[in-house]
């Protein structure tokens, strides 16, 4: 069982440098396999609003580790230290929390990818995570490759983001422009302008934090946020790619 590399997608968010995402919400194997050698830095598996259990994830993370070098983020369906707990067993490093609208929550999401003291992760000895214990290095290292995503979806969590960004393993927050649209009074409408000066604006103080600003635009709002300064950037997904490519290829023909 080779090891694992480092989280790529980790040092890149450490760096300063823009990371290309693409989002899987179909649970087909063959397509995150193919996603994940097809030059994208990170794939987003979603739990939240795709039909995945943890049995399933964990098949996506061999596809992953079979088709290449993108890291796969799995988004949680929620702040779940439990389900995280096996997910990171299972060989999950890189994770997203929706929804964080509190220091104690953005803490709690830290806390669940690590072992005490740190956190209140559970012990194995023998997990894929730790390559079954032949990792002897394995629990001094593996919080150097552990990737920590919050989801900033509401006012309050924008008016936390200089505290969030005080938590040592937070590595990056990620806007989610339709709940922040929603929770703004703007069901729907990610290009309101309250909605847009409100992205720009939460974009900016996660930067003045400290950590790496993300976004899910798959439209041509992505060269803008990219060239604003964001790095986590979701720009294209499974879903997305079949709807509209059908669409297309369906009105090419059909005239």
């Amino acid at each position: 069982m080779a090891a694992y590399p480092h989280n790529r997608l980790k040092q890149r968010l450490g760096a300063g440098t823009p990371a290309l995402g693409f989002w899987l919400s179909l649970n087909s194997l063959p397509l995150t396999e193919m996603a994940a050698g097809a030059g994208w830095d990170w794939l987003l598996l979603d739990m939240e609003h795709a039909v995945y259990t943890d049995e399933t994830v964990e098949r996506h993370v061999l596809a992953a580790r079979h088709g290449g070098d993108a890291e796969l983020v799995v988004r949680l369906p929620s702040l779940d230290a439990a389900l995280a707990k096996r997910l990171l067993d299972a060989g999950v490093r890189s994770f997203m929390f929706p929804f964080v609208e509190t220091v104690a929550e953005a803490e709690l999401a830290v806390r669940s990818t690590r072992y005490p003291p740190a956190g209140i992760r559970g012990f194995s000895g023998a997990t894929r995570a730790n390559r079954y214990g032949r990792d002897a290095g394995y629990l001094t290292s593996y919080a150097d490759d552990v990737c920590v995503i919050i989801q900033i979806e509401t006012p309050q969590a924008i008016a936390n983001i200089p505290a969030y960004g005080r938590i040592d393993g937070v590595d990056a927050m990620l806007i989610g422009a339709n709940d922040l649209a929603a929770n703004m009074g703007h069901l729907g409408d990610t290009r309101h302008p309250d909605v847009i000066a409100a992205v720009s604006g939460a974009g900016r103080a996660i930067r003045q934090a400290g950590k790496a600003s993300g976004f899910q635009f798959f439209d041509e709002r992505a060269r803008t946020l990219l060239a604003e300064g964001f790095t986590l950037a979701a720009v294209a997904g499974d879903l997305h790619t079949v709807a509209t490519g059908m669409a297309a290829r369906l009105g090419e023909l059909a005239k």
